[in-house]
């Protein structure tokens, strides 16, 4: 048994006035288990305890305490233990899971799963063990000081009485240095005795222009009226700074402060800045950092005050007295997670949240995303504009660049034009840095034979491999399933040529066209520690080209950026997907926007075999409008609301019978709802599973939540009934 537990103790046999309680198991089950407490065991709401399911043993958190159970009493069985040590789970984080788990359509095991992984709960046990070690390792030292101290004042006593009765003054003058020297000593210890007071900031000022002066009154008074607030910023106009005015107010108010970013590597740089205004508050919590930080930070958000900086699983911390709650870059698709469930929305879940705790969200974004302007049409959000950059604007020069036209005439070098060759050398030539996206990573994204024209392909997933340089691997990008590059067919023996270019061999070419230039690569494929101090080098000028993935146009801050560049940029296009153009113009104006931010001229060219598409004039402003337009027209969100089932199955013939039948039962159970498929997805199977999915549109009103809940039954009695249990999954609201 475990130092933190206190053991259940064994009821006496009888069965009367026997107390039940309900607990939530990190298991994906429909109900939450009941179990009864011995006899003198009494446990709160959020209490940890010990027990037996399935011939294993799991920490449960208690969810209800007054149970009447709707099975027979001598069926239910004994917890084992009561976690002592372990924090509670607060009722907050379980109202917060519960809702999670309604409109999301998991089980509450799921949600409890994700907030409390395996890791953290033996983490926290651990902790506790450390803990008592160091409680019991300080009770020593304490004692052992206090004897200290006792001893110190008896010498000094018989020191000052002898002192009284010396009467050579040799004598007398060893006293008294013996007297200061043992009041030094104890008021050392004293010192090291005394507790600790807290930390209050005094970290840097925030200084404010007089448009966000104004955009910050618009903030407060919509906050004031009760309402949520989107910051519609452009790039580089100093939306961080009114957060962290916001987030200071809080914090003096006794309040706390969450401020999600979708992104970890985005974090690196506003940590930083954050760090140096609030020092005591400062708590980070990402994936990349290491689990016994996350712990600590866990801790230390129990306690407060705080300011957390985090990815979207930072919802799951232990939060109390919120004061205020800021989703910035809210447009970003990566606060949406895909596997496993819960499939939440992490800026949904925010507003949630919040409302929960009583406080206002602050959302930002140059590029909003047409949920969230929705909301401001329908009053639930105020929008406050900030059309201003911070240090005001140069020349900004948009240059689309046809590559299908500059190779008719020889106009390009590998993947660069001249023209924008001739861009590169000019800006390098002023001193200036260089951002190029290319939206692939490793070195090429496919593999091909020259002899008999096969690509090659993930054995376990319809997709190609990609060939990875540095590691001399062909890598699946789905699965993980890698094996080693040998330059020869597996079919036919003949020489493989590589197809496209992925960020390792735009690096490549750009180090060889750019000899004089440093160069670095940012993308998924770099460790985290490797990509802070990329970052960091880029920030301090030490680089002059940073070559990556879409993490690049997300929220950086750098001074010297003069011109930025997106390659073959018609991989945005065309994806079958009705939020493909949003999502293109977000990424093309994230990217535009990460140059000219200190007020010098700057250039954001578009290399594309497509220049006529409507995507790149879009970027004039009007696509927002138009996009919202065409959503209303064909029905789709944010003027109707979309649950996606995904069914995976290793049996491709059981896959398509199984998958027409859950259709028709769910046509059968919900008439008047429009529902797509199954189809096939454009990647149709991975990880050796094939994948169907079905659609389904529902009406954007009071009726949701009673129709999802008869969708949920529908697939539930399915799968028991067909004894297709695992095979299918639901996404709420798929990004």
């Amino acid at each position: 048994m475990n130092p933190g537990c206190r053991t259940a103790r064994p009821g006496t046999g009888r069965k009367v006035n026997r107390t039940f309680i309900q607990v939530i198991l990190p298991l994906r089950l429909e109900w939450e288990p009941y179990y009864a407490l011995p006899e003198g065991t009494h446990v709160s709401l959020g209490a940890r305890v010990q027990v037996l399911f399935s011939g294993k043993t799991y920490t449960a958190v208690v969810c209800r305490t007054d149970a009447t159970p709707d099975i027979p009493p001598d069926k239910i069985k004994e917890i084992l233990a009561v976690e002592q040590d372990i924090r509670p789970v607060t009722a907050e984080e379980i109202r917060f899971w519960r809702f999670i788990s309604d409109y999301y359509l998991c089980t509450m095991g799921e949600v409890y799963q994700a907030a409390y992984p395996t890791g953290r709960i033996a983490g926290e046990k651990t902790s506790v063990l450390i803990r008592q070690r160091l409680q019991r390792r300080e009770e020593k030292e304490q004692a052992r000081r206090a004897a200290r101290r006792e001893l110190l004042e008896k010498r000094i006593q018989a020191r000052e009485a002898h002192l009284d009765k010396a009467r050579k003054e040799s004598v007398r003058e060893t006293l008294r240095a013996d007297i200061v020297r043992m009041k030094a000593q104890l008021a050392a210890l004293q010192e090291t005795s005394a507790p600790v007071e807290d930390r209050t900031s005094e970290g840097a000022s925030i200084c404010l222009t007089p448009a966000q002066e104004k955009a910050l009154k618009q903030i407060q008074e919509a906050f004031a009226q009760g309402k949520n607030a989107l910051l519609k910023g452009v790039t580089g106009s100093g939306k961080t700074e009114l957060y962290l005015t916001l987030a200071k107010a809080a914090l003096q108010k006794g309040r706390n402060v969450l401020y999600l970013t979708p992104e970890i590597a985005m974090g690196y740089q506003l940590a930083e800045r954050i760090r140096r205004i609030f020092p005591a508050e400062f708590l980070s919590y990402t994936s990349a950092e290491s689990p016994v930080v996350r712990r600590e930070t866990a801790d230390r958000v129990a306690g407060g005050p705080y300011f957390v900086l985090g990815t979207r699983s930072a919802l799951f911390l232990p939060h109390h007295d919120l004061g205020l709650v800021i989703v910035d870059e809210e447009h970003d698709t990566s606060y949406k997670q895909d596997s496993p469930a819960p499939r939440y929305q992490g800026r949904d879940c925010a507003l949630v949240l919040a409302a929960q705790h009583g406080c206002p969200v602050i959302l930002g974004s140059a590029t909003p995303s047409l949920e969230s302007l929705y909301n401001c049409k329908t009053g639930k959000f105020v929008l406050v504009s900030l059309a201003e950059k911070y240090y005001g604007s140069g020349a900004e020069d948009i240059e689309i660049i046809d590559t299908q036209a500059e190779r008719r005439k020889n106009g390009m070098e590998g993947h660069f034009s001249l023209k924008l060759i001739l861009r590169i050398r000019e800006t390098l030539r002023q001193g200036r840095q260089v951002m190029i996206l290319r939206a692939r990573r490793a070195y090429s994204p496919a593999v091909q034979c020259e002899n008999c024209g096969q690509i090659l392909r993930c054995p376990d997933c319809h997709v190609a491999l990609s060939y990875h340089q540095d590691k001399g691997r062909l890598i699946c990008h789905y699965c993980g399933h890698t094996e080693p590059f040998t330059n020869q067919c597996p079919h036919c023996g003949g020489p493989l040529a590589l197809l496209g270019a992925g960020t390792q061999k735009i690096e490549e070419e750009a180090a060889n066209l750019f000899p004089q230039a440093r160069v670095a690569r940012l993308d998924s494929d770099t460790p985290p520690a490797q990509a802070a101090r990329i970052i960091d080098a880029f920030a301090a000028g030490e680089t002059d080209i940073l070559i990556g993935t879409q993490m690049l146009a997300k929220g950086f801050d750098f001074r010297q950026v003069a011109l930025t560049v997106i390659l073959q940029a018609d991989s945005l296009l065309g994806l079958d997907d009705f939020r493909a153009d949003e999502k293109a113009v977000q990424l093309l104006s994230q990217l535009r926007g990460r140059s000219g931010r200190r007020g010098g001229d700057s250039c954001f060219i578009i290399q594309t075999s497509q220049p006529e598409h409507p995507v790149y004039q879009m970027l004039s402003g009007a696509g927002p409008d138009l996009q919202m337009a065409e959503r209303k027209d064909f029905s789709y969100p944010p003027f109707t609301r979309l649950v996606g089932l995904i069914l995976k199955d290793e049996n491709e013939a059981r896959l398509e019978t199984v998958s027409r039948k859950l259709a028709a039962a769910l046509r059968t159970s919900l008439p008047d709802i429009l529902l797509s498929g199954p189809y096939a997805p454009a990647v149709d199977r991975v990880a050796g599973k094939f994948i169907r999915h079905i659609r389904l549109t529902f009406p954007r009103d009071a009726s949701l939540k009673t129709r999802k809940e008869r969708l949920l039954r529908t697939v539930t009695d399915f799968c028991r009934d067909n004894r297709y249990d695992g095979h299918v999954s639901i996404d709420v609201d798929p990004a």
